[in-house]
């Protein structure tokens, strides 16, 4: 709602975010040079508030105080005000969280964040209601007071401030004498034993996130172990959110997490990061397991992102809001009348019956669709149906209330285009498209690709967003480790070796730029990059796996392809570095893990020679991309020097004659040549 007809200084902006808040009476700066000068000229304290567009508690805050004069009267006479959106700035964002969590204990957004002119800060918390209630301090009594201590002792805000920013300082990672052992595989996987929901699936209790990594993690354990409980976890969990309300049963995708335990009643908002993960992991455990569901439900989610979070020019858009027209979840949600209506008595009850969609409702009166105790067979049997006619009956209404549902008000969609989690939806693509052998999911990853290199480089250096014509903010490490994520799935779904030179290329530039030569590990920003309080290195895989994590994991698969050395160098350092912070809570790095699966568990690589086409060098690749296999690297060529600039180790071999020839190899030794390619598929992929 427009409180204030006059806009404010957030009008100039492109982000989404902060444009929500454009006609706020607050009188919002955004992040840079002229807010902190201010702040230093009239000696004022700095409100920082970072969220993003379809966060369902930043609307309400915003509603509550930015809204409102009496809160905006207050922030505008004492203080200087900063808005971010932590999307474009997750570097900001990262480091200001973690002063929340120091002095809380918890995080979230809206971040709320109280700072000297200098940038230090001195109070944080989350969300404030405008007055004090249910225990929690109001705004207006928390700006009150903070400003109050601030003038009146000065003194011991700077002392606050700078002993907070000193333990920011120590928190970052400095290498250890040790590597990470195997023990803290063997460790995560006691702990994500130990918090496994038995019932429904997933990690602890509500509110539950999907966390995809963590099943990838697991399905990496149970391919080296073969422990039937890791396998069962992760079934478990995939068939447990494809039956909740998490997922969109009329319109698919992945809710950003669950209320609940059971994975019933989402938080409606939709996420591109986790929809690609999650298209990741179904898709690993259907190579892994054969069942067609995970594919159904991963061919789903694409189906999904191309039709609500694809631009005109094929890049994707970040996020849907849960709310429209205010209310959270009401594009979504059904009554029973609503669903006769639409389908008519026998088909509506019907759907009524199998989806959960009840007179009492199960979120706030109305119904989020849902197949948690829905047993099929029994309903075809009740029915007196084959289970295929239900099947078909029930995807007749599913597409009849989409339709309706399409007509009612969608929730708004952030449509800048970020280049991280662009990478992500690319590298879920092309594993889709490995392994289903859909040509239209790579050309969906190709034309995403295609205007990340086109439009967010400028330069010859990466940045984080893209959004109506404007490129903004120097890449941080993620952009940089989840391209190369990329571009290491779109050469394995293509085995087109102009990809692994990319790849390279960015790894190349990702270490000149990120690379702590004192000490090992990325920095979170760039040495070209705008001074911050601290230079922040973040291991902590959460909702989405680090950049230090990706980048360890994507170079030693890219050391394993082109037997690149120096790579794999930066990689073992990494696993030094942290070795303490993975030790006091070995779970919270899913992702990170795998890449020491990868360093200790035996790797394979497989040098292929033979022409495109050829009929047993395309059995070959069709069994490795069928298998789930992550420790088995294929270079492909039809000759040596194709190699060449590549993978020069591989550039020594040669092919036996005219036929296609397999060498098979550890660590950069091959055994002797062969041309039975049938019998190294047999050793490897069965």
């Amino acid at each position: 709602m427009e409180t204030n007809k006059k806009p404010n200084r957030l009008i100039r902006e492109k982000s989404p975010y902060l444009l929500q808040h454009a006609y706020n009476p607050v009188d919002w700066y955004p992040w840079g040079e002229e807010a902190f000068a201010k702040a230093k000229k009239e000696n004022k304290p700095i409100f920082l508030s970072i969220g993003y567009s379809t966060c369902h508690w930043c609307h309400v805050m915003a509603h509550e105080s930015f809204e409102d004069e009496e809160v905006a009267a207050i922030l505008n006479e004492k203080y200087i005000s900063i808005k971010v959106d932590r999307e474009e700035r997750p570097d900001i964002d990262s480091i200001y969280m973690r002063v929340c969590q120091m002095l809380t204990g918890h995080g979230g957004w809206p971040l709320s964040v109280f700072l000297t002119p200098e940038g230090k800060p001195f109070y944080a918390g989350t969300y404030f209601p405008k007055r004090s209630r249910y225990g929690q301090p109001g705004f207006i009594d928390v700006l009150t007071k903070l400003y109050h201590k601030y003038r009146e002792n000065p003194n011991e805000i700077e002392r606050m401030a700078e002993q907070i920013t000193e333990a920011l300082r120590q928190s970052v990672q400095t290498a250890g004498a040790e590597r990470l052992s195997l023990e803290a595989v063997e460790k995560a996987y006691r702990q994500l034993s130990g918090s496994f929901d038995t019932v429904y699936g997933g990690f602890g209790g509500a509110p539950k996130f999907p966390i995809p990594h963590m099943l990838m993690f697991l399905m990496r354990y149970y391919q080296w172990k073969r422990d039937e409980r890791a396998l069962l976890m992760v079934e478990k969990t995939l068939n447990g959110m494809a039956n909740g309300g998490i997922y969109d049963h009329i319109g698919y995708g992945f809710a950003r997490y669950s209320t609940d335990a059971m994975w019933l009643v989402p938080h409606f908002e939709k996420m591109l990061y986790d929809n690609a993960l999650l298209a990741i992991a179904y898709t690993e455990a259907y190579q892994l397991t054969k069942n067609e569901r995970y594919k159904e439900i991963a061919e789903q989610i694409i189906e999904f992102v191309k039709r609500e979070m694809t631009s005109n020019d094929g890049a994707f858009y970040s996020a849907i809001d849960a709310d429209s027209e205010g209310v959270e979840g009401k594009y979504y949600v059904w009554a029973p009348d609503e669903v006769i209506n639409v389908l008519g008595t026998e088909l509506g009850e019907l759907y009524c019956r199998v989806y959960d969609i009840t007179e009492e409702g199960n979120f706030e009166g109305k119904n989020v669709p849902n197949l948690i105790h829905t047993r099929m067979d029994r309903i075809a049997r009740q029915y007196r149906m084959a289970e295929e006619e239900l099947h078909e009956k029930l995807e007749e209404a599913r597409k009849r209330l989409f339709a309706e549902r399409s007509l009612r008000v969608f929730p708004h969609v952030d449509d800048k285009i970020l280049t991280a989690w662009n990478a992500l939806m690319i590298a879920a693509l092309a594993k889709a498209a490995k392994v289903y052998k859909r040509r239209d999911y790579l050309q969906m990853a190709e034309r995403a690709l295609s205007f990340v290199e086109t439009n967010l480089f400028q330069n010859g250096r990466l940045m984080v967003r893209y959004r109506d014509g404007e490129v903004k903010h120097k890449g941080i490490i993620d952009d940089y480790a989840f391209l190369v994520w990329a571009y290491i799935e779109m050469y394995e779904a293509t085995l087109v070796l102009s990809y692994l030179q990319k790849a390279k290329a960015c790894t190349e530039q990702m270490i000149s730029l990120f690379w702590d030569e004192e000490h090992g590990a990325f920095f979170m920003t760039g040495s070209d990059a705008e001074e911050l309080i601290v230079q922040e290195k973040e291991i902590y895989d959460g909702a989405l796996p680090s950049g230090n994590s990706v980048a360890a994991v994507q170079l030693i698969r890219l050391a394993r392809l082109t037997g690149d050395l120096t790579v794999l160098e930066k990689a073992e350092t990494m696993y030094k570095v942290f070795q303490r912070q993975v030790e006091a809570y070995e779970s919270g790095h899913t992702f990170f893990l795998q890449g020491l699966l990868l360093l200790e568990a035996p790797t394979v690589e497989v040098v292929l020679f033979g022409k495109q086409g050829d009929e047993k060098r395309e059995q070959l690749i069709q069994k490795w991309q069928d298998a789930f296999v992550p420790n088995v690297f294929l270079l492909a060529a039809e000759l040596p020097d194709d190699f060449a600039k590549i993978a020069p180790f591989a550039a020594e071999y040669e092919p036996l004659g005219e036929e296609t020839t397999v060498y098979v190899c550890e660590n950069f030794s091959c055994q002797q040549p062969t041309t039975d390619v049938e019998s190294v598929a047999k050793q490897l992929f069965e």
